[in-house]
Parts: C-alpha cells; structure tokens; sequence
C-alpha cells in the first residue's frame, strides 16, 4: 500500500475514532484497516493508537501524524483540483462559518444573491462563538468579529461593529433614558449568561457590574425581552440590527460605547484557494462592506 493510502487509511480513523467505522467509510475490510495502521507504526517506530475496550484513541504521536495527514492530504486535494480545472470554477460546496445571529441579521440576502449568481456552489453555514480552525474543521471562509491571532489564515476586513445598550422606545418613554453608565444601577436590566454569571459591562470609561432583573441563556431571547419593554440589554450592533432598524430598540449611551471590533472575512490558501471560495469573497465583500450593520 502506498505512503498515500497509508495516510488515508489513518485519517480515516483518526476521524471516526474506530477502526471498524473507518473500515465502513473506505469500504475496506476491518483486518485491512489494523494491517495499515500496524504497517505505519512500525515503520514510524512509533505507537500511533491506543487500543482499549471502548475502541481507539490517539495518542501525543497519534495527534500530530493526524494533523500532518490532513494538511498533506488537502494540499494534494487542491493540486489535483488545480490540475484538473476545478480549481478555478465555481462550483462544490462552500463551507462557511460565522458568529451566532450573523446568518439570520445579516447574510442571508447575500447568500441567496450569491447562490443565484453562481448556481453550481451549495452553501452550508454554522454559526458559532469561537473562531474556527478552518483547516482542521474543513470551513473554506469564516465571518469573524475581534481580533484574530497572528496565525489565523488570510484575512479580508469588510468593517466594524459597535457594542451597544439599547432598550424598546416604550421603556424608555416610561422610565427615561440612562445618561451616564452609573445610571444602570437604577435600571431594570437583561443580561446573557449560559452559566449564571453575569460579568461586567465595558464602557469606553471602564466597565460595570449590572443587577440584572432578568438573566437569558441566549442573545436572541434578551433582544426578544428588550423589545418587550422589559429593560435596557447589550449586544453588538449586528445582533440587533432588525429591531434597530425598525424603531423596536434604541440605543442609548451612545457617548459611553467602547471601541468598535473589527470584522473580517477569514480563508486559507490565498490566491490559491478554490474558484468558489474566491467567487465568494469577491461577491459579498463589497455588500458586506456597503451593510450598514458594520459602520466603517
């Protein structure tokens, strides 16, 4: 069997955690399976494996022969591609990744004027809070809000957003607007928490600790209550950007807001990724530049 294969082979497990799943993915036999496995280990004179009754883990050597497999394997993938033309069409499947409420706020319109331009991609999203691995989770672009690590990949800013406090135009009329962060010690608030906790406010003078008179577990569930009147809540711009739009939250404190986060487009390969990938950004950088969600 080839050093290729053998790779393959191990990918394989590495990515089902069991040799019998990855026997079922190859369409090989089981037996075939171990013989690679066994073949590579002693040949690398390194276990690679370890076997238990719940089946295989990796060990240390494991997990980076693991990495090293995935990142000679996708750049075969895309000399083959290149090879073959596909580099360069637009067409495959596009994986993208972005931050939780962007796909309903903001990217759909986008994404269905990009699918009607180039008929032959199939876009899948995922939302998420952390920024993604993209080689090692498969994401071709990830939308991206903060500051990214120096070794993130090739990065594309389409603008900025604004955290803001905002609350319905009913509450406001009824209880007035904050004119300072101190005034939130007065206020009925709602804060996100998954845990409990509720943290601190930053404002560009520093931050504040809220009473909070109702904690939700998500972002949409505290605009929704917000909108409700039910008190003043956080966000960043985007996450609010309908209820902004029409009249159902205004933002208050405006004075106080701390500095605005970047937001970029994050990819890999540079000038050598997929034609659909680059169809991609040059399609929706300038509408997400033009969106009034991210204030340049």
């Amino acid at each position: 069997m080839s050093r290729h294969r053998e790779m393959q082979v191990f990918q394989a497990v590495a990515q089902a955690g069991s040799l019998a799943a990855a026997a079922r993915d190859l369409t090989l036999s089981q037996a075939t399976v171990m013989r690679t496995v066994a073949s590579l280990e002693a040949r690398l004179d390194n276990a690679l494996l370890s076997r238990g009754p719940r089946g295989v883990s990796l060990t240390p050597a494991g997990e980076r022969f693991a990495e090293s497999c995935q990142r000679i394997l996708a750049g075969l993938e895309t000399a083959e591609r290149s090879v073959a033309g596909l580099h360069s069409s637009s067409a495959g499947q596009l994986n993208l990744a972005l931050p939780l409420l962007m796909e309903h706020q903001v990217l759909v319109p986008i994404a269905l004027d990009y699918l009607a331009a180039f008929p032959e991609v199939h876009l899948v999203t995922q939302a998420r809070e952390s920024v993604p691995r993209l080689l090692e989770e498969g994401i071709d672009v990830a939308l991206v809000v903060g500051h990214l690590p120096d070794s993130s990949g090739f990065a594309v800013p389409v603008g900025q957003v604004q955290q803001v406090v905002c609350a319905a135009p009913a509450y406001l009329q009824r209880w007035g607007r904050p004119g300072s962060p101190a005034a939130l010690h007065a206020e009925r608030t709602i804060v996100v928490s998954s845990t409990g906790h509720t943290g601190d406010w930053l404002f560009a003078n520093g931050t504040l600790r809220v009473a909070p008179r109702l904690i939700c577990s998500t972002t949409q569930a505290a605009i929704r209550a917000a909108s409700a009147g039910l008190g003043l809540t956080r966000c960043l711009a985007y996450e609010a950007y309908e209820e902004l739009r029409s009249d159902r939250l205004e933002v208050v404190l405006e004075d106080f807001a701390p500095a605005p986060l970047p937001v970029q487009l994050l990819y890999r390969e540079g000038r050598r990724a997929a034609g659909r990938v680059r169809s991609f950004l040059d399609f929706a950088v300038p509408r997400l530049r033009a969106h009034p969600a991210f204030a340049n």
